[in-house]
Parts: structure tokens; sequence; C-alpha cells
């Protein structure tokens, strides 16, 4: 049967279509090549000049340039070729930190915390679809009540809706009061949020429930936070006991781990606990990080958003408090990230996107260079370094045998990182989505 292979347009999202083939066909037979400028290698920082990517199914089956490259019967005449002249080739992007169940940025802080299960589940799959076209082809997901992005998650693997690869991990855990309990009825209905636990038994039982309903990470709160009420953001909340429950609990169903803190002392016990990355980290101090060297802990910093919060947060109705918390601990976390960098800490990115819209995740890069890396450790925060963390060894590398996860920039992104947030082609697991 002969096989036609063509990019159409769905929902206005370009996407590598065969007809003729079933999907078993297709991943043995369909052959794509991507043919563009230059591929930067996010591992040693060196550019391959006229690389030729072979595809199929979802996987990169080899990449070849130079010499080879050049010769005529290199590409077979049945192949699809993308050609992406003037283009460089980066492998797609890994944000872990965003809430892709948030509200748009018309709906105001207040309301946003109203909307149904329904509402939130349709949030999920539109900011799943604009992080998507924005180059990141794998988030982390780290709370969301309802299972709503597990839900959608489960809708992207199946084909059903278009949006990046995710790990999702359900309600986030904290205590009764703190930052993650985010439910402020009056005290006569004794209502909590769904991940609110006390006590090592009950947290390792709400790890349990969590992974029952299909979360593949777990979060947890060890510290206040800055959009909770009555939280001070510093100030820890999980004992160390409660922490390494969490831990034990899910590392022993192979979870990765990640930990809400601002403040020094959180940290510290987070890591001691043995999480697997910090969020936030804004308070840090020597100690803490030669702590987070010794013990391989990922710190993710999410050092754009208070430039969002501080142009829009009033306007967003988001309430004083809560302005003030953010204003207070955001240059406080900048000078934390400069010191983590130069110190050799494990970075990964992670931009809280629902703190600023959803697709405007990149704009963080250029921040992560003002504060200390150079482009190209920007970059492998959110190829590779995401990937270690995640123990995951076939995503984050254009090579053989890795997932067929792509983006194209115009320019050299170690030139100039804003690239980064106009990307001209996103190929997610083998399919093209943007082009």
């Amino acid at each position: 049967m002969n096989h036609v292979i063509r990019c159409i347009l769905i929902g206005g999202i370009s996407v590598l279509a065969s007809y003729g083939a079933s999907s078993d066909e297709m991943a043995l037979k369909d052959l794509v090549v991507v043919r563009a400028d230059r591929l930067l290698d996010v591992v040693t920082g060196e550019f391959v000049d006229q690389p030729l990517v072979f595809i199929e199914g979802d996987r990169i089956v080899k990449v070849v340039s130079g010499a080879a490259a050049a010769r005529l019967d290199i590409i077979p005449s049945d192949a699809k070729v993308v050609e992406l002249q003037g283009q460089t080739l980066l492998p797609g992007l890994m944000d872990m930190h965003v809430h892709l169940s948030s509200a748009s940025k018309d709906i105001s802080f207040l309301e946003a915390r109203l909307q149904s299960v329904p509402r939130r589940t349709v949030n999920a799959v539109k900011n799943a679809k604009a992080t998507l076209l924005a180059g990141f082809t794998s988030v982390r997901n780290v709370g969301a009540s309802d299972y709503t992005v597990i839900a959608v998650r489960d809708a992207i693997d199946i084909g059903d809706v278009p949006g990046p690869r995710i790990w999702a991990t359900g309600p986030s855990l904290g205590i009764t009061g703190g930052h993650c309990d985010d439910n402020y009825s009056p005290p006569e209905l004794k209502q909590k949020s769904q991940g609110i636990a006390d006590g090592p038994w009950a947290v390792k039982a709400k790890v349990r429930e969590n992974i029952k309903y299909g979360a593949n990470a777990i979060k947890f709160c060890a510290t206040g936070g800055v959009f909770s009420r009555g939280t001070k953001v510093g100030a820890i909340q999980y004992s160390l006991e409660e922490m390494q429950a969490i831990v034990e609990e899910s590392h022993r169903r192979d979870m990765i781990v990640a930990a809400h803190a601002h403040g020094t002392e959180g940290i510290k016990t987070a890591i001691i606990a043995g999480v697997d990355s910090i969020e936030h980290a804004s308070i840090l101090d020597d100690e803490t990080i030669l702590l987070a060297k010794e013990y391989g802990t990922y710190l993710s910093m999410d050092i754009y958003n208070t430039e969002y919060t501080f142009a829009f947060g009033k306007a967003n109705g988001v309430p004083e408090e809560n302005l003030k918390k953010d204003e207070a601990i955001g240059q406080v976390q900048r000078d934390s990230f400069t010191a983590a960098v130069k110190a050799g800490v494990n970075m990964v990115f992670g931009s809280d996107a629902a703190i600023y819209p959803h697709g405007d995740n990149a704009k963080q890069f250029s921040r992560m260079v003002t504060y200390g890396m150079t482009e190209l450790q920007a970059i492998q925060a959110a190829t590779v370094n995401a990937a270690a963390m995640m123990k995951r060894n076939d995503i984050a590398q254009i090579k053989a045998g890795f997932l067929a996860d792509i983006v194209a920039v115009s320019a050299n992104p170690l030139v100039d990182i804003s690239v980064t947030e106009r990307v001209t082609f996103v190929m997610k697991g083998g399919v093209i989505y943007k082009q």
C-alpha cells in the first residue's frame, strides 16, 4: 500500500499525518528527515552544521552531518523531508514547575480559586497546548486539585488533545492551614484542601492515594508561600519525620519528589529528608548550598515571575498581602540563584507558569543568564539536567535512540538566549505541532 505523508492543520496546529497506514505500520515504515542549518549538542555546547535528523515513529534513528549529509542518496525517496533553512535545532525544552489547570490572566486571582473542576480541566487543555507550542515538550505539573491535570495528561498520551509530556503530582501535600491548604471556607464547614495530611502515617496514606489516582510524581509544601493566605514565606511547615515519610513512600514507588520551600530551615530539612528537588529555594545560605551539593539535590528557581507579578499582579486582583510577600522575597531569591550557580549546585528550569501566562515559559531563560548562568547552562537546565532529575535517559538530546522531541529557533541561542521565546518549529515524539 502506498503511503502519503504530509503536514495537515488541526485546530490551528500543524500535525504530521500518514494516510493508508496503521499506527504500527507508521512506526515501522514512515521516515521523516529534518534538515536545518545547525544543531546544538546540549551536552558539549558545540554546534553540528548542516545536520540531517532521521526519525521513524517517535524515535530518532540517526543524525548525519558533514560529507555524509551531502550525499545525494542519503535520504530515501519515500521519506518526508522537513526543511528548516536558517534554523538551529534544540531538543524539546522541559519546564519542571508548572500549574496547567490555572485560569487565564483575564480571570482575577480570587475568582480563579472558585472555578469548577470541569472549568479547570478545560484550562489545563488550553494551557497544555500553549506550553507545547512554546517549545516545551515535557513538563512537571506540581500541584492540581481533583486530578484534573492527570486526566489531561492521559488524554495527551492517547492523542485526544495536544500537549507536552507531563509528570503530574495530583494535589500537593501540606499541613492543615499551611501553604497547600488553600481552602478558606468557614470553619464550621470543616473543609481542607485535598492534599492535606498531618503526621508520618497520614502523609504516607496521602502519597498512596495520589498514586492510586494516577500521579507520576509527588509534591509537598515544606514552608509557607507567597500566594497563600496567612502563611509566612520562610516558615517551615512539615517536620523532618513527616518529610522523610513522604520521600520514603514516594521513592518506594519510583516517584520523583518536589518540595516547595522558600525558607532556609525548610530547604535544609527537605534536603536531609531526601527530596529530589527544591522548588523556589528562595533563601539560601552557604551551609544550605553545600548541603544541596552534598545530597545532589536539584534546585528549581522561578526568578522571572516576580517581574510579572510586580507589573500585573494588582490589576489581576492579587491581594495586598501576597504582593508584599512577593516584593520582599523576589531579589532575595535572585541573589540565592546567583550563589547557587556559582557554587555549581544542580539546577533545573522551573517557571511556575500560572503566576505568569502559560506559553511565556521561556521568558525565564534570559533572567537565568542575567543572574549568573551562561546561555548553555540555562539551556542545559531545561534539557539534560531536567531529564537527569526525572531519571530519563531517552529525552532532551537530539541523538540516535532518543525520543524525537525537537524545536527550532531562528538564531544562535548561545549568543541571544531570548530566541527561545520565539520557537519556529515544534516536534514531540515524531509529530510536528508547529512549523
